[in-house]
């Protein structure tokens, strides 16, 4: 069973981000406020739970959160200030927009960069242990999952209806043939870890 609340005296936000280790397309985050007392039997870190199972969770999330957001950082900005630190500003894209200002953040990993001065708790592997880091990671993923769908329409060659923009055998060998697309993150190495095609 997953936790509720890391504590109960401050409003808390879950924060998780989806897409970090993809070789295409932009990482998402998404922040999420639960009720008091809130129960999703099902609701566990994205990654544990089916494809059809994360979007019917998404559904419930969405309609009995106190507050949620989904935010963005895309590859044109993942290149120029990495991956990590896109991640961060994913996350505090997502924190902004919540309708309810959260007075903790707990964050899903192991390192944040602080947020407006709002306290944060980073957990290890928090997504499969409070159920608001699960709700950001179920959001985090189902709607980067929709954008992928959306950017394979434009490019199917990559597979990113199927891959997400992960590293397969199947898209890193797509893109040594014909090259990369222009939704690619030119600072990824996408063979030998020394060798970069970009």
């Amino acid at each position: 069973m997953l936790h509720l609340q890391y504590q109960h005296e401050l409003i808390e936000a879950g924060c998780d981000e989806a897409g970090r280790g993809c070789l295409a397309g932009p990482v998402f985050a998404a922040a999420v406020i639960l009720p008091p007392k809130f129960k999703l039997k099902l609701l566990n870190d994205s990654k544990q739970v089916s494809e059809k199972l994360r979007f019917e969770l998404r559904d419930v999330i969405e309609k009995k959160a106190l507050a949620w957001a989904v935010a963005e950082v895309d590859h044109l900005e993942i290149d120029q200030i990495n991956i990590l630190n896109a991640s961060f500003l994913a996350m505090h894209r997502a924190v902004a927009k919540l309708a309810i200002e959260p007075q903790l953040l707990l964050i899903d990993g192991n390192r944040f960069n602080a947020y407006k001065g709002i306290p944060h708790q980073c957990i290890i592997g928090g997504d499969a242990k409070y159920l608001n880091i699960a709700a950001a990671s179920i959001l985090a993923k189902t709607y980067r999952d929709d954008h992928m769908q959306k950017l394979a329409a434009e490019y199917p060659e990559y597979d990113w209806q199927k891959n997400k923009g992960y590293p397969t055998k199947k898209h890193r060998d797509t893109i040594v043939r014909i090259g990369a697309s222009p939704y690619h993150r030119r600072s990824f190495r996408v063979t030998d870890p020394q060798i970069s095609i970009f």
